[in-house]
C-alpha cells in the first residue's frame, strides 16, 4: 500500500479504478441504467465538479496559503516557490479553470438551459435559471481573469518571461489583484450554483 500512496500517478490511478469499481456496482446493483442523456448529465456534472475543486482549491492556496506566507520565506529560499512551486500549481490552475468551464457548459446544454442560463433567466422564469446564470457568468469571468490576467503576468512576475523590474513588479501585483478578485467572486459563485440545485 505504501508503494502506492509514494506515487501520485500510482495514487490517482487506484483511485480512478475505486470509482470504477464503485460505478459498476451501483451500476449493477440497481438493475443498470441508460446511456442516455441523463447518465452523460451526470458524468460532466462530475467531471464538472473534479475540477472545479481543483480550481478553486488552487485559488484558495494561493490566497490563503501561498501570497500571505511569502513575506516569511527567506530570500535563499523562495526561488523554489517561483521557480518549481508556483509555476506547478499554475498548471493545473489554468488547465482546470479551462476543464470547469467547457464541461459546466456542455452540461448546461445537455440540460437544456444553456440559452436560458446566459440571459440570466430573464424572460423564461428566471428563479433557478438565474441563479445557475449568475455562477455561470462568474465562473466565465473568473477563468477569463485566469487565462488573459493572472497567467500572463504570472509569467513575467516568476521570470518566464524576460521583462524589466519594474514591470515584472506591475505584473506580480495585477496578478495578485486578480487573483484576489477570483477570490472575492467564489463565494458567490458557488453560492449561485449550490442554490440553483438545491433551492428551486
Amino acid at each position: 500500500m505504501s508503494s502506492i500512496l509514494k506515487s501520485l500517478p500510482k495514487t490517482i490511478n487506484v483511485s480512478i479504478g475505486i470509482s470504477i469499481i464503485l460505478f459498476l456496482g451501483l451500476f449493477f446493483g440497481n438493475d443498470g441504467f441508460d446511456f442516455d442523456k441523463l447518465f452523460w448529465s451526470w458524468l460532466f456534472r462530475y467531471i464538472h465538479v473534479v475540477v472545479g475543486i481543483m480550481w478553486i482549491g488552487l485559488l484558495w492556496y494561493f490566497n490563503f496559503v501561498q501570497i500571505p506566507n511569502m513575506a516569511k520565506i527567506p530570500d535563499e529560499q523562495k526561488p523554489a516557490i517561483g521557480k518549481v512551486i508556483a509555476p506547478a500549481a499554475l498548471f493545473w490552475f489554468r488547465w482546470s479553470a479551462l476543464f470547469t468551464i467547457i464541461s459546466g457548459l456542455i452540461l448546461s446544454y445537455l440540460n437544456g438551459y444553456i440559452h436560458e442560463a446566459m440571459t440570466l433567466g430573464i424572460g423564461s422564469g428566471g428563479g433557478k435559471i438565474t441563479a445557475i446564470g449568475i455562477g455561470m457568468w462568474l465562473g466565465l469571468i473568473m477563468a477569463f481573469n485566469v487565462w488573459f490576467v493572472i497567467w500572463p503576468n504570472q509569467k513575467r512576475a516568476l521570470g518566464m518571461v524576460a521583462c524589466e523590474p519594474d514591470l515584472k513588479a506591475k505584473s506580480a501585483k495585477t496578478a495578485m489583484l486578480f487573483s484576489r478578485t477570483n477570490t472575492l467572486l467564489s463565494l458567490p459563485m458557488l453560492l449561485s450554483m449550490v442554490a440553483a440545485q438545491n433551492l428551486y
